[in-house]
C-alpha cells in the first residue's frame, strides 16, 4: 500500500526541500512541483512532492489524519 501525506515546506534550496508534519522533517524532492515557496502545502510521496494544496484542503486532510487511531489504540 502506498501513502502519500500532506507536508508544510520549511525550507528549499533549488529542487530540494525539508517538509514537516508533527514535528517530523524530511528531506524531499522538489521537481516534480511548480512554483513552489515555503509554507506551501504539498502532497508527499517516496521522497518527492507531488502536488501542491492549497491551505484549506491541507488543514481539511490534516484533520482526517488526526482521525485514524494509531496502531494499538481503539
Amino acid at each position: 500500500m502506498c501513502l502519500a501525506v500532506p507536508m508544510k515546506l520549511v525550507e528549499k534550496k533549488g529542487e530540494e526541500g525539508v517538509v514537516e508534519l508533527a514535528g517530523v522533517r524530511r528531506k524531499i524532492r522538489l521537481d516534480l512541483v511548480d512554483n513552489v515557496r515555503v509554507g506551501d502545502y504539498l502532497i508527499v510521496h517516496a521522497g518527492f512532492a507531488i502536488e501542491k494544496l492549497n491551505l484549506k484542503e491541507a488543514k481539511k486532510t490534516l484533520k482526517l489524519f488526526q482521525e485514524i487511531p494509531a496502531p494499538g489504540q481503539k
